[in-house]
């Protein structure tokens, strides 16, 4: 394929990804600087990846996008906006209801962005064909591969990594998905983006837990949407004060950054918050057992952390809540089949209840106890 014809093919595609609602298409050289699997390497070897073990398990392919495909010589980087009509964290102060990251109100972002992404690489494969290149291939990614995706997208010219470790675009702001294609066809690629950070740190100062070592670094195991979403058991105790009512992610350094005044407020329908998901009262969420769990968010990304997990989470939120009036569904959640979830009841109910309450049910309940989280957690509670 010719420079020329190259150049139109890209074209067509940029035009065909708007069409499919993408607001951003950019192409970068399937390579990456040894800065970025540096990096990588660093950030498993400080520990701050927490329980993902799969990061370092998958460390060696995440280093270079040919040890995915070794075919592979270009890029494609798309970005769809996902931009919230309302202030992201307008309800952080509303005690009796939860805030719900931006990203989870809506639809599985992968279930939406991944047929249009399939879409699109077919059409590049039949644009490549009628310009006399029988022979591409391609293959996508929407977050379910080892893809180092930022540095990708940074490459592309959509966006530079904030100090915040998340992708900046001067286009979109913060709020915005990811998605790839790897492609044999070699394409036009985009100008590098460069850091326009500068002495900013607001999105360091606005992390409820402290969770940046450094500018440019990210110390999971103290962040929120790590603690909500990815760690299993019980949320060690400095950080759920910390938490309030955030029960599933959290937007606060995206929501900080200066750069969110030129967001595109997102044309997908599809992502569109859902009502119900907007800011639900954590009375309606303590009463969820697993089928009604599961029918609420049904395709939605929360589901999949499962119910003992957002109950734990919604748990912590109540005991941050100043209202009594949840008091029983936590003491009914005392005698819940999981551990995690007993454990986090056990916390809420020493925010809320009365000491004389208090030690009544530790009377009651702790003699019967056999996980020792939870008995650890009534030892913590009764001081």
């Amino acid at each position: 394929m010719t420079p020329r014809a190259a150049a139109r093919l890209k074209k067509a595609l940029q035009k065909k990804a708007r069409e499919l609602r993408f607001d951003l298409c950019r192409v970068a050289p399937a390579d990456l600087a040894p800065r970025h699997g540096e990096n990588l390497r660093a950030y498993v070897t400080n520990g701050y990846h927490g329980t993902m073990a799969w990061m370092e398990e998958t460390l060696s392919r995440r280093q270079h996008p040919q040890a995915i495909w070794h075919e592979a010589r270009s890029v494609i980087v798309l970005a769809m906006s996902y931009t919230p009509d309302i202030a992201p964290n307008a309800h952080l102060l509303a005690r009796d209801r939860a805030t719900i990251s931006v990203y989870a109100r809506h639809r599985d972002y992968h279930d939406i962005v991944k047929g249009r992404l399939k879409e699109l690489a077919q059409f590049l494969l039949a644009r490549a064909r009628a310009a006399g290149v029988p022979d591409g291939e391609v293959k996508v990614f929407v977050d379910t591969a080892p893809v180092m995706e930022k540095p990708l997208a940074e490459q592309a010219g959509v966006g530079w990594q904030g100090k915040h470790t998340n992708l900046v675009s001067r286009e979109l702001g913060s709020w915005f998905f990811l998605a790839e294609i790897f492609t044999t066809l070699d394409l036009p690629t985009d100008e590098a983006e460069i850091d326009h950070c500068g002495s900013c740190r607001a999105c360091l100062d606005a992390c409820p837990t402290k969770a940046f070592p450094a500018p440019y670094q990210l110390d999971a195991r103290r962040c929120i949407s790590y603690l909500t979403i990815e760690h299993k058991g019980p949320i060690l105790r400095e950080f759920r004060k910390a938490m309030g009512n955030r029960i599933y992610g959290c937007d606060d350094c995206l929501a900080a950054c200066p750069w969110n005044k030129f967001a595109v407020e997102a044309r997908e329908a599809k992502l569109k918050a859902r009502d119900d998901l907007l800011a639900p009262k954590l009375a309606d969420l303590l009463k969820l057992d697993d089928a009604a769990f599961r029918t609420l968010f049904s395709g939605s990304p929360i589901k999949r952390i499962g119910r003992d997990r957002f109950i734990r989470n919604v748990l912590i939120a109540a005991g941050n809540s100043q209202d009594t009036s949840l008091l029983p569904d936590i003491e009914r959640l005392l005698d819940d089949p999981a551990p995690v979830v007993r454990g986090a009841a056990v916390w809420a109910l020493s925010q809320l209840a009365e000491a004389a309450r208090f030690a009544e049910l530790q009377a009651a309940t702790r003699p019967h106890e056999e996980d020792p989280e939870v008995l650890a957690e009534w030892a913590a509670a009764s001081g």
